[in-house]
């Protein structure tokens, strides 16, 4: 075996079609362009354009915005910390935060930080650290004897302290 032995399997590499280089080629003549006009010509060829018809896209009226403020978080219910704690993912001993969340596989990624809510009920005393979180899943936490502290929004990066 040498070097120069070495080829690509057989139909692996395709060569370019050359369009308008004959009609021997079968791409000759027009090219796959269709006849003559607008179409045929190159670098113009108006999308949306309705023959002189207001076009469709600004016949409809415009709506809503959208907040580029806007701060995605992620939501997690008490139903499934008090699974991970079962499954011993989470030490219920230790302050439940964004970081042991993402370790412990209860959320895939933290965004813009952890907003608590209450579904479902938790047994354990757990001291949670949060970006949000709802009355009731407050309410249910502090019933169990655990606190829930709310930190500020996390700061997007290049934003000015």
């Amino acid at each position: 075996m040498k070097l120069s032995d070495i080829a690509d399997n057989a139909g692996s590499r395709k060569k370019r079609m050359r369009v308008g280089r004959g009609i021997g080629s079968g791409k000759g003549k027009q090219a796959g362009r269709g006849g003559k006009g607008q179409t045929a010509r190159s670098g113009v060829r108006i999308k949306g354009f309705e023959g002189g018809q207001m076009p469709l896209h600004r016949r409809l009226p415009k709506r809503g915005f959208r907040n580029i403020f806007r701060l995605e978080s992620v939501e997690v219910n008490l139903d499934r910390i008090q699974q991970a704690i079962d499954a011993k993912l989470l030490d219920a001993g230790a302050t439940i935060n964004a970081e042991s969340l993402v370790k412990s596989r209860v959320v895939r990624r933290a965004k813009a930080g952890v907003r608590l809510l209450g579904r479902g009920e938790i047994k354990a005393k757990v001291n949670i650290e949060v970006h949000g979180a709802s009355k009731s899943a407050v309410a249910a936490v502090e019933k169990a004897g655990g606190t829930v502290k709310i930190l500020a929004p996390v700061k997007e990066e290049g934003e000015a302290a």
